[in-house]
C-alpha cells in the first residue's frame, strides 16, 4: 500500500501545446506497472480549455468545482457541473474546459496504452469555443 500525501506532488502549469488559457494540473496518482491507470485534478481558469484530443483507452472526468464545457467532435457543447461524471470513449475526439466566466476543476482518470494516455491535436479556436 502507498499513500500519496496531499501537497507531496508539485502542481504544474498545463503546457500551451495542450491548453488554451491558464490551467493547473495536480497529479493525484499513477499506478505502478503493470497497472495502467493514472489520475489528476485539473483546474481551468475562466475561458481556459484543452486542445482537441483523444484517449486510446478512454477517459473519465469527475467535475468537482465550478462550471465547465465539454464537446465531442460533431456534437453540441455540453455544460458540466460539480457531481457530473463524463465518460469519453476510446478514440473519441473531444475537448473540455471552463465556461467563459467561471473556473472549473475536474478529476481526470485515464489509462496508458503504449506509454501514452492522450493524442493531442489542434487547439480549439475561439470561434469553436463560443458556439
Amino acid at each position: 500500500m502507498e499513500i500519496k500525501r496531499v501537497g507531496s506532488q508539485p502542481c504544474t502549469k498545463g503546457p500551451s501545446e495542450w491548453f488554451t488559457g491558464s490551467v493547473w494540473v495536480d497529479p493525484l496518482f499513477q499506478a505502478p506497472d503493470p497497472a495502467l491507470v493514472q489520475g489528476a485534478s485539473v483546474t481551468f481558469e475562466p475561458g481556459a480549455r484543452t486542445a482537441w484530443h483523444t484517449h486510446p483507452l478512454g477517459q473519465i472526468l469527475i467535475v468537482t468545482a465550478g462550471c465547465g464545457w465539454a464537446q465531442r467532435e460533431g456534437g453540441p457543447i455540453e455544460e458540466i457541473r460539480p457531481g457530473d461524471v463524463v465518460w469519453i470513449s476510446p478514440g473519441e475526439k473531444h475537448w473540455h474546459g471552463a465556461a467563459p466566466t467561471t473556473a472549473m476543476t475536474h478529476i481526470a482518470i485515464q489509462e496508458k496504452k503504449g506509454g501514452k494516455v492522450a493524442d493531442w491535436m489542434e487547439q480549439v479556436t475561439d470561434e469553436q469555443y463560443r458556439k
